[in-house]
């Protein structure tokens, strides 16, 4: 049951009205039943019924073995790390098992809807126990719904339950800012998701599936066009996951916080999927550094080479593992070990060590002013460069139809395809062209605005405008009842007339639905 089909908004819709009525005669207790059963039912409805049984057996696996951990004394640390060994055991087991089996054997298995993320959610929910810093919940129902709350199954985000457990088991009132933020939310991921990521697909559909024909700055424009349409998919799923939540009066983590906007490749990754990023370095990268393997690699490096090349060579090796692993978490197939992985390892690690050379080439030679408007300008465009490169293998075939593909992008020279009329045989007319760069202007607008919004919550600037707004949603509820509604309004009706909604149209589905 895809979140923006017409069924689940009738879901949604009566499990939003259940969770406010329950307690009104249950004396404020039962909210977290309700959302227990939607889970259920929404796993049930997705997909293969019989499936539901990974993530309860994935679940009743760290309910037991919690109980087994909180009463083991904390001086008893071999049995303690054999409780945790059994639980990555099992849950990664399952995991690889299932998610890799077609790329070690090449054979086929059937996936339970959300693998990845309920692994990593609940796998995070044990190791957080295991140190000390979260508190296991009582009961096994709640530790289903931990790991299977409904909306996070689709994409994410991956939160941690120390920061959002505990909101499902308590009690949240009818709120009348948390339902009509949450749905301006939830509204704005339509907005991405059908309107633009919709459109955005077919013509990364022709170009990548038509390579041969479409060389040169055909291939730039798949890029780009993937690009956003990847984005706008995966944020777009990510505000109607978050805002959906926030009618329930549950705060979700953000997921992505203008990524575009990034200047290097590090920045970039802490904007964009955050909570895998989060994730994977606190429980890869960091317990990675502090084992006994990596304090011995360091001791010798700094023997070697001396103490700070030492540091940052180590810090390399233990970034390479850590990018594998992203890229391996994205799948099994070697396109996404370098393009979600390695090739991002690469661009950091390359980038720190030249770091040094170009400051001095560009400040010190040629009197640039690295913190100036255009030289922040030109690492945007470059970092932005170097992600669609990423992409190029993200989306395509195999590794080698990805390095084909970036071999047409620069050995053919065909600009003049972009402004002779060739960009309507891509599968969008005019119309659907003019859609679209609307609408890529009011996503930039809006994400320029929001920007600048953290910037001033940070303090990096100053705007007297800006100051105490969160979102750009706190604008608008600013604004007179007119104004508020006219936006609204707008929007909803761009979306309902504009969407990629039509004969044979099914509702869309998300690019990381299967990851």
């Amino acid at each position: 049951m895809a979140i923006t089909s017409f069924k689940f908004l009738c879901f949604y819709a009566l499990i939003l009205i259940l969770y406010y009525l329950v307690p009104v005669f249950t004396k404020k207790r039962g909210q977290w039943l309700v959302l227990l059963l939607a889970s259920v039912l929404f796993y049930v409805v997705s997909g293969e019924p019989v499936l539901i049984a990974y993530p309860i057996g994935a679940a009743f696996t760290t309910w037991i073995l919690l109980k087994i951990l909180v009463r083991l004394d904390k001086k008893a640390i071999v049995k303690r790390r054999l409780v945790l060994i059994a639980e990555l055991v099992v849950l990664l087991g399952i995991l690889i098992g299932l998610k890799y089996v077609k790329f070690i054997t090449g054979g086929g298995a059937h996936v339970p809807l959300g693998l990845s993320f309920y692994t990593f959610i609940i796998l995070g929910y044990f190791i957080e126990v295991y140190n000390g810093i979260a508190v296991p919940v009582s009961g096994f129902l709640k530790t289903v719904l931990i790991g299977m709350y409904f909306p996070i199954l689709i994409s994410g985000p991956i939160y941690k339950e120390r920061e959002s457990g505990n909101q499902f088991f308590e009690y949240h009132p009818l709120d009348y800012k948390n339902i009509t933020y949450g749905m301006i939310r939830m509204l704005w991921g339509f907005f991405k998701e059908l309107v633009i990521s919709e459109r955005l697909a077919v013509v990364v559909n022709t170009i990548f599936g038509n390579d041969t024909q479409y060389q040169g700055a055909y291939i730039w424009v798949g890029a780009v066009c993937f690009a956003f349409q990847l984005y706008t998919n995966f944020s777009g799923c990510m505000d109607i996951v978050i805002g959906l939540s926030e009618t329930f009066g549950i705060v979700l983590p953000e997921n992505f916080k203008t990524p575009f906007f990034a200047k290097n490749i590090s920045e970039y990754w802490r904007r964009w999927h955050i909570t895998l990023g989060s994730w994977m370095k606190d429980n890869v990268f960091f317990p990675l550094l502090r084992t006994k393997l990596f304090t011995n690699i360091g001791k010798f490096l700094k023997k070697k080479i001396g103490k700070k090349k030492g540091k940052q060579l180590t810090t390399y090796i233990a970034m390479f593992i850590l990018w594998f692993s992203v890229g391996m978490w994205h799948g099994g197939e070697v396109k996404y070990i370098i393009g979600s992985g390695l090739l991002h390892w690469a661009y950091i690690v390359t980038g720190e060590i030249t770091l040094p050379f170009f400051t001095w080439l560009f400040a010190t030679k040629m009197h640039i002013n690295l913190e100036g408007r255009f030289a922040n300008g030109f690492r945007v465009v470059r970092t932005f460069f170097l992600v669609c490169v990423s992409f190029v293998f993200f989306r395509s075939d195999n590794v080698p139809h990805a390095l084909r593909m970036l071999g047409e992008g620069i050995s053919v020279f065909n600009p003049w395809v972009l402004f002779n009329g060739s960009m309507l045989e891509l599968g969008l007319d005019i119309y659907g062209w003019l859609v679209v760069f609307i609408s890529l202007a009011i996503l930039i607008t809006v994400s320029i605005l929001q920007y600048r919004i953290e910037e001033v919550s940070a303090g990096k600037i100053e705007d007297s405008r800006l100051t105490g707004i969160t979102c750009v949603r706190d604008i608008i509820a600013k604004r007179n009842i007119v104004i508020r509604w006219i936006v609204i309004l707008g929007l909803l009706f761009f979306v309902i007339l504009i969407a990629e909604y039509g004969p044979g149209y099914s509702a869309a589905e998300f690019i990381y639905k299967d990851f």
